[in-house]
């Protein structure tokens, strides 16, 4: 097999040319960071869980006429997706206080927002990834007025699957973040979800009981990544039951 080009390379995925072009193919890696790559760890099978859990979600938006990148999976731990132009912007939705929500407005972490609060990050690891306000992301360029508008729309129908499906399932989808890119028909502009969608890039806790099933078990050292992760899977459906209605995923690299 002809050794495939490296296009780009994160902290969770590597990005290689894909077969045809404007296509590349997305392998996700086990690397976990934490604080912007200030903790890090290795977690076997992250990445084959991530990858199936993503081609989850984003197949279900694509069925559901919210376009993505996602073309299909190719094997445990790598997709076939289309080339996008990245806005250099991480758009996050909130529906639960949380996180850096809580911190930087004194609120109690699991009060719930009146309505479902979307904000922009610049994408600057360096810089820490800063929150950015529209006057910011006009005045330099990096997304119109209108882009910004179809992003607001895209990432709240996003919501609104992903809040469904897990309320399904027990899980109350706490916040998100995305990626969004820009795809080009000819003249002719359009914005697609792109990146990942996985618990690597959402908070999810049980409604019931409160445990997090998402990367704050990582960053809290709250316990096993894979195994809060395996447990988002099963109850979706994504991974096989065996025995006695235990799941029992092997996972291959």
């Amino acid at each position: 097999m002809a050794r495939r080009r490296l296009v780009y390379e994160g902290k969770a995925k590597i990005l290689y040319e894909g077969p045809e072009p404007e296509t590349l193919i997305q392998y996700f890696k086990d690397d976990a960071t934490a604080f912007n790559a200030e903790k890090k760890d290795v977690i076997e099978g992250k990445g084959v869980l991530n990858n199936r859990l993503s081609e989850y979600f984003m197949s279900g938006l694509n069925s559901i006429g919210v376009p993505t990148h996602f073309i299909k999976r190719l094997n445990m731990r790598e997709q076939l997706i289309r080339a996008v132009e990245i806005i250099p912007l991480e758009v996050v939705v909130r529906n639960v206080a949380a996180g850096s929500l809580a911190k930087r407005l004194g609120m109690e972490e699991g009060t719930a927002l009146p309505r479902p609060i979307v904000e922009f990050y610049y994408k600057d690891d360096a810089l820490g990834d800063p929150l950015v306000t529209e006057e910011h992301i006009i005045a330099f360029g990096w997304a119109s007025q209108q882009d910004m508008d179809d992003m607001v729309a895209l990432a709240l129908r996003v919501n609104d699957f992903m809040s469904g499906i897990m309320l399904a399932v027990g899980i109350r989808l706490v916040d998100f973040k995305i990626e969004i890119g820009r795809v080009f028909d000819g003249d002719f502009q359009r914005l697609i979800v792109a990146d990942e969608i996985s618990p690597d890039s959402c908070r999810l806790w049980d409604i019931e009981s409160g445990e997090k099933l998402d990367k704050d078990v990582f960053r809290r050292d709250l316990g096993s990544l894979t195994d809060a992760y395996t447990e988002v899977a099963r109850r979706l459906g994504v991974l096989p039951r065996t025995g006695a209605g235990q799941a029992g995923p092997k996972l291959v690299h």
